[in-house]
């Protein structure tokens, strides 16, 4: 029986390739396809306002109302502009270590830079997030540190400053192992072949190794920017007052209001600006090479 199917195989080349992806797609389309389609049919939908019972239908009300509340214009602002902040932070801090790594470092530094940069993956999001908090608090480690040196607190602490900073931490590695895979791929010969043509350093990077690895660095970018515009944990616990994610506004709703329509309008919001991001990155070319 193994030999026939083998045989089998190997002359109908595509009924092979579907039964080997067939389980893999219809667990993709049904539990993640699928999901994504409850969650837009559902922010059509509304509640009652006295029994709190969900009422099917087609309705812009949520819609609607996320336009007209300028707070809950604000919070969007908030989430994608810090979370494009987060990105840029990430890309600039990773190309350093990414580089180094691959391209300068011998083989026992580069097995001691994966490990410093793999580390932090493998404790407790949360133990990281309060590390972060303990450390930018008013009376923490960082005012601390500077009153000791004789420099004024920074007084970061439970602010966009603060949330900037602990995204940045947390998602570096998800930015440092996408483009040190890119730079990786790149043939020594077109980097000798760029000096041999006259061409210093940052036209090299600029020309040579920045088109090249930029597939690592949208795959990186995807990460960093996708994660921050989903987390509800983090501004929770180190943003102050009035600093407010996307995710915060759609887990009071469902947890508290229980109004999971308006939840589901709101948590569309994130998933069309990841759209128009990866439209922008294909325009770019950045999947070109992929």
């Amino acid at each position: 029986m193994q030999r026939f199917l083998s045989a089998f195989g190997w002359r109908h080349e595509g009924a092979a390739n579907a039964a080997l992806l067939g389980l893999p797609v219809i667990w993709f389309a049904c539990l993640y396809l699928a999901a994504i389609g409850a969650l837009f049919v559902t922010s059509f939908w509304t509640v009652d306002s006295l029994s709190g019972n969900l009422i099917p239908g087609f309705s812009f009300t949520n819609f609607q109302q996320l336009l007209a509340d300028p707070i809950y214009t604000k919070i969007g602002l908030r989430t994608i502009g810090i979370a494009a902040a987060v990105t840029f932070t990430d890309i600039v801090l990773a190309w350093p270590v990414a580089y180094a790594m691959v391209r300068l470092a011998g083989p026992r530094l580069r097995a001691a830079l994966m490990a410093m940069v793999m580390v932090p993956l493998w404790s407790s999001y949360l133990a990281r997030v309060y590390a972060w908090r303990l450390i930018l608090a008013h009376d923490g480690l960082l005012n601390w540190a500077l009153a000791e040196i004789g420099l004024p607190g920074l007084h970061i602490g439970y602010s966009n400053w603060a949330m900037w900073i602990v995204f940045s931490y947390l998602w570096l590695p998800f930015m440092i192992l996408p483009v040190a895979a890119s730079v990786e791929r790149i043939p020594p010969s077109l980097l000798e072949a760029s000096a041999d043509l006259g061409e210093h350093g940052l036209a090299t990077f600029r020309r040579v190794i920045l088109p090249m690895a930029l597939p690592g660095m949208v795959a990186g970018a995807i990460f960093t920017f996708s994660l921050t515009l989903g987390d509800y944990v983090t501004p929770m616990l180190v943003g102050g007052e009035g600093s407010d994610f996307i995710g915060n506004v759609v887990y009071s709703n469902v947890g508290v209001t229980n109004n999971i329509p308006f939840a589901a309008a709101y948590a569309a919001l994130p998933l069309g600006v990841m759209a128009v991001f990866l439209l922008v990155a294909r325009r770019m070319g950045a999947f070109d090479a992929l």
